[in-house]
């Protein structure tokens, strides 16, 4: 039977798992099931699925149904999107999602469960949850799609970014490698989605610095624009300068402002500083400057606003 002090034995189990209970966990501990539910229900836990609950004012967010969804089904490993955002992979989209064994019935409350084998190299435990490791991650969301999606985890993944668990100074290094992504796609070559995958991770660039710039240049590769990216210059100070993309020809920079730009007066200074810098290169004529929201929203014009720069700089009616 359940000693005094049993609600916050309740707690301490339901912790361990991230905020969720399983019910045949308490009722190992000598909880008999009536008391417990009756318990649950006063307390104001939140029931997700049949013997899993949530312990009171925890946010039913993607977190923690994760762990509703795994705890006692260690069988669903955490992948694709979810996957990501557990390996702090930045994502366009975040979803509830699981890779099970074909062939064995299991249903995922609140997202995606696909079905694909995997094998024991291929999942690890991040925060206590089971799933898939970042090569294979990356492979998946390739031969998912779609491909913008699948290209700004991967140019995260592979280059060093902005951490959410605000390690390493808030920055965290490449987690994985153009090449181990590539030989992952190779080893599951006879999946559906291959094919693309392939052609798409060609796209890739480790130089990108953030999912705006991944998404500028994706656009401007559709668009057949193909500006070098992060390439060095040098200003007549001395001074290196890495423009996001520079149309060398023409002497033309485009620079993609994330949605912290200019967010307080130290990042306006530096901010300033790099634009002076860019256009005291003697290589550069003419910079263009969009925002993430620019990217996002209004691609059209920006491509349109690059090809009539283009074109003036060339001294042409328009770029084709």
């Amino acid at each position: 039977m359940a000693k005094s002090g049993d609600a916050v034995l309740l707690t301490e189990l339901a912790r361990a798992n991230g905020g969720v209970l399983l019910t045949a966990q308490a009722m190992a501990c000598g909880w008999p099931q009536r008391r417990l539910n009756r318990r649950l229900v006063s307390e104001g836990w939140t029931r997700i699925r049949t013997g899993v609950w949530a312990e009171p004012g925890r946010e039913l967010n993607e977190m923690v149904l994760l762990h509703a969804n795994q705890v006692g089904r260690p069988h669903l490993v955490v992948s694709h999107t979810a996957a990501s955002v557990l390996h702090d992979v930045e994502t366009l989209t975040q979803r509830v999602e699981f890779t099970g064994p074909r062939g064995v019935s299991a249903t995922v409350h609140g997202g995606v469960l696909h079905k694909m084998r995997l094998s024991e190299e291929e999942i690890t435990t991040v925060g206590g949850l089971r799933t898939t490791t970042v090569v294979r991650t990356m492979a998946d969301l390739l031969r998912a799609g779609p491909r913008d999606d699948a290209l700004v985890a991967v140019e995260s993944a592979v280059s060093w970014r902005p951490s959410r668990y605000g390690g390493g100074n808030g920055r965290r290094g490449p987690l994985t490698e153009l090449g181990k992504i590539a030989r992952a796609l190779e080893r599951g070559a006879a999946m559906h989605g291959t094919k693309p995958a392939r052609e798409w991770l060609a796209l890739a660039d480790p130089k990108a610095g953030s999912p705006a710039e991944t998404i500028a240049r994706l656009r401007m590769h559709d668009a057949r624009l193909y500006p070098e990216s992060q390439v060095l210059l040098t200003t007549p100070a001395g001074r290196r300068a890495y423009p996001d993309f520079f149309f060398r020809a023409q002497g033309l920079v485009v620079e993609i402002e994330g949605y912290r730009w200019h967010g307080s007066r130290a990042q306006h200074q530096r901010d300033t500083a790099r634009f002076n810098d860019l256009m005291s290169c003697g290589e550069v004529r003419r910079i263009l400057r969009f925002t993430a929201s620019d990217v996002y929203r209004r691609p059209e014009a920006m491509i349109r606003d690059i090809r009539g720069a283009l074109a003036q700089l060339s001294g042409s009616a328009a770029v084709p």
